[in-house]
């Protein structure tokens, strides 16, 4: 079984130099050559030699065990991710076969010496078109980590041979979600993006505009820490399954943003490819696209954030199951 992998190349600074090159790679230990390491624990006499500096057992640990990873748990035939520059980009490629360590110190202009080959495809995929739990995986902290959503990676890129196989489910959660949040009525839907947006962080959220108006529905500003302060305006419509939401709808949300605001569009169903172009398209205001599963996903994660009279409109308990 092929697993799913992200190293990171320090915020996207060298993504285009792992693509470029066929390679991942790792800044650790730059001195030393580890193509003979056989196992985790002959890494810690070398890592603290070369970076005295870190002297938690707790720092250790962590750095060696990514190192590890890198080294020994990723196979010829796993899958790794690397966020782009642009971080709604994700370039992602397939380990080439072993022996796929090299100990490269030429400087090419990328400064880690640690790499392992890897066959990139050529169009890298939006971050968006994933699940909130995959998107929030993505943006761990670490630089080399294991990512557990591998059976949603291999449907986005048209690897289903490589899906775990399972009985299929008799009970769809978020085909029953859906159908639930699809009887509530315009405002209602409007009135829930609001309170999605309080469970989320946003101050003195409120709905805003006319029901059927095609512009702002509701509004929200994120203080983050009195460092930054980002104003959202958000469309909320419901659509029924199978519907894609166009270009045109997305690009008319933008049209009614303000200067120095950014956009959100909530739905039931999905989103145009060109939709999700303009959405991301450089020089306008960002619009941030949630489809009807990302709607489930948040719902599930801030269900005890909504208001109680309202989880009962619903009509769904814990787990979002069915009352």
């Amino acid at each position: 079984m092929s697993n799913l992998w992200c190293v990171r190349a320090e915020f996207g600074t060298y993504a285009q130099h792992f693509v470029q090159g066929g390679y991942v790679a790792i800044g650790w230990m730059k001195n030393t050559d580890l193509s003979s390491i056989q196992n985790r624990d002959e890494l810690y006499p070398l890592y603290k030699t070369e970076h005295p500096d870190d002297t938690s057992n707790i720092v250790i640990g962590q750095q060696v065990g990514q190192i590890a990873r890198f080294l020994l748990e990723i196979k010829a035939g796993d899958y790794v991710i690397t966020p782009a520059a642009n971080t709604e980009l994700l370039h992602y490629g397939q380990i080439g076969s072993d022996p796929s360590y090299i100990y490269m110190r030429k400087d090419d202009g990328c400064p880690y010496p640690h790499r392992r080959r890897v066959d990139w495809d050529k169009e890298p995929i939006k971050r968006t078109g994933f699940s909130v739990p995959f998107q929030n995986t993505i943006r761990s902290s670490l630089t080399v980590f294991s990512i557990s959503q591998r059976d949603e990676f291999y449907l986005m890129i048209g690897r289903k041979d490589l899906v775990s196989a399972s009985q299929p489910e008799e009970y769809d959660p978020y085909t029953a979600v859906l159908d639930q949040v699809l009887k509530l009525d315009d405002k209602e839907f409007e009135v829930l993006a609001s309170q999605l947006l309080t469970a989320l962080g946003f101050e003195g959220s409120e709905v805003t505009g006319k029901t059927g108006d095609g512009g702002v529905d509701a509004i929200g500003e994120l203080n983050v820490a009195n460092l930054a302060k980002v104003k959202v305006y958000v469309q909320a419509k419901r659509y029924k399954p199978g519907t894609r939401v166009t270009a045109k709808t997305v690009r008319e949300l933008r049209q009614a943003i303000p200067f120095g605001g950014q956009g959100a569009f909530i739905t039931t169903a999905e989103f145009q490819r060109a939709a999700t172009d303009v959405a991301l398209e450089a020089g306008f205001p960002r619009i941030g696209l949630i489809n009807g599963r990302q709607l489930v996903d948040l719902l599930v994660e801030h269900w005890n954030d909504i208001p109680e009279d309202f989880r009962e409109r619903l009509g769904l308990k814990p787990g979002l199951v069915l009352m």
